[in-house]
C-alpha cells in the first residue's frame, strides 16, 4: 500500500511539490484570506485527485 502511494508521488513531481508547499504555507504561515482560501481550494482538488488515482479502498 506504502510503495502505491510513493510511486504514485514520484510519478508526478510537479504536483506534489505543489501539494506539500501549499500544504506546509497554510499550516505554518497565515496568508490573507483570500489567498488562503484559494490555496485550500486548490489543496481539496489536489486531495481528491490523488484520492481517486490511488483507490485505495477498492468497493
Amino acid at each position: 500500500m506504502f510503495k502505491n502511494i510513493i510511486t504514485s508521488l514520484i510519478d508526478q513531481p510537479i504536483l506534489t511539490s505543489f501539494f506539500v508547499s501549499d500544504l506546509l504555507v497554510l499550516l505554518f504561515h497565515r496568508p490573507p484570506i483570500i489567498a488562503s482560501l484559494l490555496m485550500f481550494g486548490a489543496l481539496l482538488a489536489m486531495t481528491m485527485y490523488f484520492g481517486q488515482k490511488l483507490a485505495l479502498f477498492k468497493l
